[in-house]
Order: structure tokens, then C-alpha cells, then sequence
């Protein structure tokens, strides 16, 4: 018997691994396949196999039409926002890359969230923060990295959260791929660095106190030596 739990996890192990063929260019841009194919390739039934197909296709990735099959589109037709795909090609292909691109991304908005965030953050979300970073440190100095990842993940959404921006929220997801990818593929050192965290907590103290220009210029470093990080260490297999 086929549960509702397992055709869900065709969907998403056919989706994943369609998605990472065109990422790592297995399917190049230009190529058609069809349903018969992927049916066959990923021993699923037709309509799983559909499902996955017309996520990618929106996701721009793929285009899917009647008598021609399922072309592959080039990388500039993709929705490089979707953390499914920042996922894919953390997965595939260049990292060091791929996350320096996305540092680059942050750089753009995260600063200017922080300086947000500093005039309208409640005292909820400077509780949320500043605990945060209390878990960074413990969990800093352990050496436990997921359970860092998860604070910092908590640091990082609530900052977004507190700019009041809907657009600044919206990029939670990206921000959370770039963290996670990092600690996922080995490109964060085995112990945090204490400055990282001393950042976080330099930000989190600056929106506290309503310091706009300190809550940025304290998140563009972080960003900064985000990057540093990420360019001295290996990609890793």
C-alpha cells in the first residue's frame, strides 16, 4: 500500500534529484527529456513524476510543452531566490562560489535590516536576539555547530523580522541556506570564531539601544568576515 507519507517522499527524493541534474549541468540548458524518462529513470509513476516537473518549471528551470517535452532552461530563467535551489547548488558545483554570491546578496540587505530593526524592534524580538547569541556562545564554545546553526538561524530571522520590512522577512530563507550550507558542506571553522559572535552581540546590543548606524555597520562586518571565512576554507568534495 502507497501512503500519502510516501508519495510524498518520491515527489521530493524525484524533485531533488532532478533539480541537482540541472544545477550541476548532468541536464545541460536546451536539453528535452520527458515524463517517460523520468518515470523510468527514478522508478516512479508518471503523475509523481509530473508533480516534480511542474515545481521546476516554477522555479523557471524547466519548460514543459505539449509535442516538444520537458526543455531545460539556462540559469538566467531560474529563481536563484528559491532555497530550494540555493540548496541544489550548495550541493553541486563551485560552494566557495555560490556562497560569496550570496554574501554579496546579504550585504545588500541584511546591513540595512539591522538599521531598520534598530528603530523598530519591540523589546520580544531584543529578547530573541540577545538570547541568541548567549546559545552562540555556549554552543560556540562546545563545538556543537548545529546547534550554533540553529541560534544563529534564530539571530538572523528575527533581525528580518524586527526591520518590519515584509521584503527583508521574506529573504529569511536565503539567509538560513547560507548558513546552513556552510555548516552542512564543512566550510565553518570547528570552533566559531569569538569576534563572529562578539559581531552578533555588538548588533543585537545596537538595536537595543536604538543605534541605527552601530546595528549596521556592526552587520556588514558580520557579513565581511562571513565571507573571509568562506574564501579560506576548502569547497570540500
Amino acid at each position: 500500500m502507497v501512503t500519502r507519507y510516501s508519495v510524498s517522499a518520491l515527489h521530493e527524493n524525484v524533485l531533488t534529484a532532478l533539480g541537482t541534474a540541472v544545477v550541476s549541468g548532468a541536464y545541460p540548458a536546451g536539453q528535452v527529456i520527458n515524463l517517460e524518462r523520468v518515470s523510468a529513470e527514478h522508478a516512479v509513476s508518471r503523475s509523481v513524476a509530473r508533480e516534480a516537473v511542474r515545481v521546476l518549471e516554477s522555479m523557471g528551470m524547466v519548460a514543459s510543452r505539449r509535442r516538444v517535452g520537458i526543455t531545460i532552461q539556462a540559469p538566467e530563467h531560474w529563481n536563484v531566490f528559491d532555497p530550494r535551489l540555493i540548496r541544489w547548488r550548495l550541493d553541486s558545483g563551485d560552494r566557495a562560489a555560490q556562497l560569496l554570491s550570496l554574501s554579496e546578496l546579504r550585504r545588500g540587505f541584511e546591513p540595512a535590516a539591522a538599521a531598520l530593526a534598530a528603530q523598530r524592534a519591540d523589546p520580544h524580538h531584543c529578547r530573541i536576539m540577545a538570547a541568541a547569541v548567549s546559545d552562540m556562545v555556549m554552543h560556540g564554545r562546545s563545538g556543537d555547530l548545529d546547534s550554533y546553526l540553529q541560534a544563529d538561524k534564530v539571530f538572523h530571522r528575527t533581525l528580518l523580522e524586527a526591520s518590519g520590512n515584509e521584503m527583508f522577512r521574506a529573504l529569511n530563507a536565503v539567509v538560513a541556506e547560507v548558513l546552513t550550507g556552510r555548516t552542512h558542506h564543512g566550510m565553518m571553522p570547528a570552533a566559531p570564531k569569538p569576534e563572529a559572535i562578539a559581531l552578533h552581540d555588538e548588533v543585537a546590543r545596537a538595536i537595543r539601544l536604538r543605534d541605527a548606524d552601530s546595528a549596521e555597520r556592526a552587520m556588514r562586518a558580520i557579513i565581511d568576515e562571513a565571507s573571509a571565512a568562506v574564501a579560506d576554507e576548502p569547497a570540500g568534495d
